[in-house]
């Protein structure tokens, strides 16, 4: 039985973090479709299939969302509250990939229903290393709900 491809949907502002993150994941050769939003607001607009992002079969409702916090327009502090109290998305899974280390950041990301928080690994090896880890569980061991 072949398993339908998850797409991963990456919110981060910034571009490097978003190649090296791409990069990783290919390290690990994953295969899944990746999309990448820059800040809040085209996260939302993205799982609501609105403006720029309309076309659901280029845009599919992603089976993970790797989330920023710290992001302009609407942070995904603000991105994550709103996903959550939504019917529609609240059960896809979310995993904040951050430089943040604020203890605050990690009680409240929880408290509003973040799956994971992983403070962003400062080399790139180390970021592979965390990718393959995410990868296997994600991918491999836990079963993710249908969008």
């Amino acid at each position: 039985m072949s398993k339908r491809p998850i797409v991963i949907l990456i919110a981060d502002d910034d571009a490097e973090d978003r190649m090296l993150i791409q990069e990783a994941l290919e390290e690990n050769r994953l295969k899944n479709q990746i999309q990448f939003v820059e800040n809040g607001e085209e996260l939302m607009d993205y799982l609501h299939n609105r403006n720029r992002f309309n076309d659901k079969q280029q845009f599919p409702t992603p089976g993970l969302i790797l989330l920023d916090l710290n992001m302009p327009k609407k942070d995904g502090r603000e991105a994550l509250k709103e996903i959550k109290t939504d019917d529609t998305l609240r059960l896809i899974p979310i995993v904040v990939l951050t430089t943040s280390k604020a203890e605050e950041d990690v009680l409240r990301t929880y408290d509003l229903g973040v799956s994971s928080f992983i403070t962003k690994p400062v080399t790139f090896s180390s970021l592979v290393d965390v990718m393959k880890t995410l990868s296997k569980y994600w991918f491999e061991i836990v079963e993710l709900p249908k969008f």
